[in-house]
């Protein structure tokens, strides 16, 4: 979805979701590979298709006895457009891509310090609060000047208990410590700072630290672990679908061999050229906009986001920071567009970076000593912003696996869903034992119309504050669930069945779910996909009931 102006935005209504299969890493071999790699070692492609029923039989045998860490070594990346209501859904089912409890997540504040939590810990604050410091009551020890003795008393809740007078200062507050043991009394509190954290981020292109905010933290799971040591002696526990940054792009831990580098945080010292004069950096600012009309389009692409805007909402953003090479100061192959939250985000971390000591903060290689299996536990995942999606795991770059479009940055499309006549409208029964059955024309009149008024007057304000020049991210809290979005999913075999396990229902499935349609109507559109890839594996699945192994 991209910008357009105001004028042409017009609301228009869909009742399908759409789901596209960009790319994949994913077939019937991958699981036979990691099956028969203990027995049987490398095996050619050939090797493994000479006997189809064999290769059959072993794949329903895995399926069947719940081996399930062969079917993880695959990939496939789906692009999916559909109502906002129904990501919510997916934010449940964090498709493989995770760390241990136990991981220490780098959190970096405004001005630049770092402290460590472990992602477990983010969870707990995340969702359920924390424990109080202080009890859930007032008062204590005062003087009582007309008694002469020293008075103890505490409020507790509503109620004030009067606990006596006392000779001296220590045996009433004595008195009002022994009422606070035998009365236990703390609040539950949430912690919207942590709801405000950052972390520390890495811009792919330059390497740089930079600072992202957390936009979730989820608890994914009991899954197997592997656990990566490099020489510098950082290890990280994950599973092997997690996405580790090196110096040749993304990749998945279960594909690092010993030997091979992958990025942590790190510093190195600073180029001569970081601290520019204010006078060469202002004679480097005015060249560079006498570049802008020339070298940004009328409507172009943000080269951080990726997002398109018009070119009055964009900046000439160096590629290369002038902090870190002058010498790429006045090239224009340096000079890229970037929309104003991006350009404002990567601006403000390297003159962060240019005011700091002799080093500066960058993503360095490491190479990787060891790789082994570290058992299964409850694990867990970050969802960062852009542009980057990556944060720092136990001094490892790591990234998020889901990317939804960002209502920050682009200025959302007038999309909306509405059901279509074929949507089951009436619920009956009780909750786990209820079923939808058709609506009514009346009902279904009622529907169409009550969603749509209210989806134009949502938009309608929307529109009116972005053109009062109030933040795109302020002016979108109005919009409603229903609007269309957009993200990029990555999953492997085996969460793709859990997840379809949950989230369709099917005659062959021993365990029955009673998924939202809209939901639904994404998982049959990944299914088909993934049955096109993987035939045997998909067959197994359906013939052992729909239960991820």
């Amino acid at each position: 979805m991209t910008d357009t102006p105001a004028d042409d935005l017009k609301p228009s209504f869909r009742s399908d979701v759409t789901v596209e299969l960009v790319k994949h890493s994913a077939a019937d071999s991958d699981v036979l590979w990691a099956a028969r790699v203990s027995t049987a070692g490398e095996q050619s492609l050939e090797e493994l298709q000479k006997d189809p029923e064999r290769s059959k039989g072993l794949i329903n045998y895995l399926m069947r006895d719940r081996h399930g860490s062969p079917f993880e070594h695959n990939s496939m990346t789906f692009f999916i457009s559909a109502p906002i209501f129904v990501f919510r859904e997916f934010m449940r089912h964090r498709v493989g891509w995770c760390i241990a409890g136990d991981t220490q997540i780098t959190l970096e504040s405004e001005a630049g310090h770092l402290r460590r939590r472990t992602i477990a810990e983010l969870y707990r604050l995340w969702h359920t609060g924390v424990e109080d410091r202080l009890p859930h009551s007032a008062g204590g020890v005062t003087w009582h000047s007309r008694a002469g003795k020293w008075m103890a008393q505490v409020r507790r809740g509503d109620t004030n208990h009067y606990l006596g007078l006392y000779e001296n200062r220590e045996a009433a507050e004595s008195a009002v410590a022994e009422f606070r043991e035998l009365h236990p009394s703390t609040r539950i509190r949430k912690l919207e700072s942590v709801r405000r954290n950052h972390v520390r981020c890495y811009d792919e292109e330059t390497l740089l630290a930079q600072r992202a905010r957390i936009v979730d933290v989820i608890e994914s799971g009991v899954k197997p672990l592997v656990k990566i040591t490099t020489a510098s002696g950082k290890t990280l526990r994950c599973t092997v679908d997690h996405a580790l940054f090196t110096p040749e792009g993304w990749c998945k831990a279960g594909e690092l061999t010993i030997g091979d580098d992958v990025l942590v945080g790190g510093t190195e010292p600073r180029p001569s050229q970081a601290l520019i004069p204010p006078s060469l950096r202002r004679g480097i600012g005015v060249w560079t906009s006498m570049q802008r009309e020339r070298l940004i389009k009328e409507v172009d692409a943000c080269h951080l986001c990726g997002g398109e805007f018009p070119r009055d909402q964009l900046a000439l953003d160096h590629v290369v920071p002038v902090a870190g090479d002058l010498l790429q100061a006045l090239n224009e192959k340096n000079l890229a567009p970037a929309c104003e939250p991006c350009h404002a985000t990567k601006s403000a971390g390297e003159q962060a970076l240019a005011q700091r000591g002799g080093k500066i903060a960058t993503a360095v290689p490491d190479r990787v000593v060891t790789i082994e299996a570290d058992g299964e536990e409850m694990t867990y995942d970050l969802s960062v912003e852009g542009p980057w999606h990556n944060f720092l795991a136990d001094g490892f770059i790591v990234h998020n696996s889901y990317n939804e479009e960002s209502g920050r940055y682009r200025e959302l499309q007038p999309v909306f869903y509405v059901p279509g006549e074929d949507r089951k409208l009436v619920q009956q029964g009780r909750p786990g034992k209820y079923e939808f059955v058709q609506g009514t024309e009346a009902q279904q009149e009622i529907v169409e119309r009550a969603m749509q008024e209210s989806y134009i007057q949502a938009y309608e304000r929307y529109q009116e504050m972005l053109a009062a020049g109030v933040a795109r991210e302020v002016a979108r809290a109005v919009l409603p669930v229903g609007l269309f979005s957009s993200m990029y999913a990555t999953c492997n075999a085996r969460s793709l069945m859990h997840f379809l396990g949950l989230r369709t229902q099917h005659e062959l499935a021993k365990v029955p779910s009673f998924p939202q349609r809209e939901i639904e109507m994404v998982g049959e559109k990944m299914e088909a996909e993934w049955a096109r890839l993987m035939p045997l594996t998909y067959a197994a699945f359906n013939a052992n009931g729909r239960v991820a192994p």
